[in-house]
């Protein structure tokens, strides 16, 4: 549903009047984007009555208003999950945020565990389409019937798809399966989304997809493959390898989003 003026009764003027259409929520680790672009203002998200504040590592959780080939952007650095306690409604409320402000296009990133033995970690892929195994859905709560036959635009990717073409990138396509979390997966669990049809497996964005979707926002979602899931190799994950994977590979983005969004914006 949209948002409402009770759900967020005060909005910063840096926020409410930027003029952005486009907006970027950066996943973990993936910070240099933002910091590659002069911001015009900053906004913490303590700073917004009604919107929760992550405490995820690698998250930091503010606005920034910048501009791109001459247009505002608006750049989300850090998101909250649902492993943190939050609700689902309570994870998109950022979304409908930004929805309410303006934004008509929304790019999703996040760091995942590749499931595909042929997009190997350190490459970037770019979703075609999402498993939903969180259990939760922000739509919750009435008939919100939406249709999800394109979650994430082909007009979108076929431009980023271009680009990575012309800059020389690997830009793998593929299917993103979201689980709660915070535990990773077990390797039984890896075999399991891979029969599924999943190449690609994290704990976000997919609640955020859905609920721009339900706005009519246009939505393209980019994940930064940053190890192999459980059983696919012979070491164990923890989050601070993950977001220093993440931050390696980050360069590989901001050249395409420098590229694609002047096409887009």
């Amino acid at each position: 549903m949209p948002a409402s003026t009770s759900e967020f009764p005060q909005i910063p003027a840096a926020l409410s009047d930027c003029g952005a259409k486009l907006a970027i929520v950066l996943g973990s680790g993936l910070g240099p984007f933002a910091e590659s672009l002069p911001a015009q203002a900053v906004i913490p998200y303590e700073d917004i009555p009604g919107l929760p504040v992550s405490k995820a590592p690698g998250h930091a959780g503010r606005f920034l208003v910048a501009e791109m080939a001459g247009h505002p952007l608006l750049i989300a650095q850090g998101r909250v999950h649902l492993y943190e306690g939050w609700t689902a409604a309570e994870v998109t409320r950022s979304v409908r945020l930004m929805d309410h402000i303006g934004i008509t296009t929304l790019l999703l990133t996040n760091a995942a565990g590749t499931v595909n033995p042929d997009f190997p970690p350190g490459d970037w892929m770019m979703l075609t389409d999402h498993l939903n195994l969180t259990g939760q859905t922000p739509l919750h709560g009435g008939a919100h019937f939406f249709d999800m036959s394109e979650v994430y635009s082909r007009k979108l990717r076929s431009a980023f798809q271009s680009q990575a073409t012309h800059l020389g990138q690997s830009l793998h396509e593929g299917v993103y399966a979201a689980l709660p979390g915070p535990q990773y997966e077990t390797p039984a669990e890896i075999r399991m989304l891979r029969t599924l049809g999943a190449d690609a497996v994290g704990m976000s964005t997919v609640p955020e997809a859905i609920q721009a979707r339900a706005l009519g926002l246009q939505v393209g979602a980019f994940s930064c493959l940053t190890n192999w899931g459980a059983g696919l190799s012979d070491g164990c994950l923890n989050h601070e390898e993950v977001t220093e994977a993440g931050r390696r590979a980050a360069d590989t983005l901001v050249n395409l989003l420098h590229a694609t969004l002047p096409e887009i914006s």
